[in-house]
């Protein structure tokens, strides 16, 4: 969790959750190891962050530290689930286009009382091709 709290409907008189004085708990540690606070001012401001009710409770205990910057090793792992995440739907919608093209294929060859020359093979290689080049080339076919 990165430390931010989220503001539901805006407002810093709502109620503040367990997890919202946690993520805090959490930017007070971060903010002792950047050497912004000593171990006292973050004892204080620890015990009024779980003994807050509201956000702008909250917000009084880190409004003069500076918002947190994102772990870079964190990031990077995010960003690569993500890709990998999108690379399987990709293959996932590939298939789903193959089941349903052979299904055509085999649908006419039976109807026709023969196999048909299998056309499946031109749009699946040609879309396989695209998603392998993707792959390699490490960008994906969807915007972000």
């Amino acid at each position: 969790m990165s430390g931010d709290i989220e503001h539901r409907g805006g407002h810093g008189y709502m109620r503040a959750s367990d997890a919202d004085r946690n993520a805090v708990a959490q930017r007070l540690q971060a903010a002792v190891d950047e050497g912004r606070l000593d171990l006292s001012d973050y004892d204080e401001r620890l015990q009024h962050a779980y003994a807050a009710r509201t956000y702008a409770e909250l917000e009084r205990v880190t409004a003069d530290l500076p918002a947190p910057v994102p772990d870079r090793k964190v990031v990077a792992k995010e960003k690569a689930a993500v890709e990998r995440a999108q690379w399987w739907d990709e293959w996932r919608s590939w298939l789903g286009g193959a089941i349903i093209m052979i299904g055509i294929w085999g649908a006419t060859s039976l109807a026709s009382g023969q196999f048909n020359a299998f056309w499946p093979a031109i749009p699946l290689g040609i879309w396989a091709a695209v998603l392998l080049a993707s792959a390699v080339g490490g960008t994906s076919r969807r915007p972000d």
